[in-house]
């Protein structure tokens, strides 16, 4: 079973992401959305655990989330694809079940 992990919570304030990555098998996918957005930015403290993620699972950020926190496109972790909400809709789709980690 395939399995979308959504994770809205910047990995500054709690370790959403952290768990997600923990958990997730691999192949899954991993959709960073509203603040948690802040965890695809190279140079930032979660990039390792980031880099170490994409190891297993691919990591998706939400494009209009991160425009609108002021970032572009040319400061993520390579390896990230961003998606705009069709995209989102489709991974969606492609996955056999949604999980939000709040």
């Amino acid at each position: 079973m395939s399995i979308l992990h959504t994770v809205n919570k910047s990995p500054f304030e709690r370790n959403s992401l952290e768990a997600c990555l923990k958990y997730a098998s691999a192949g899954a996918a991993v959709l960073l959305i509203e603040d948690g957005v802040y965890a695809a930015l190279a140079g930032s403290s979660a990039e390792s655990l980031v880099k170490s993620g994409l190891a297993k699972v691919s990591v998706y950020v939400l494009g209009p989330d991160l425009k609108a926190r002021g970032f572009r496109e040319d400061r993520l972790i390579e390896g990230i694809q961003v998606v705009d909400y069709a995209g989102f809709v489709d991974l969606a789709t492609e996955h056999d079940k949604v999980q939000a980690w709040l």
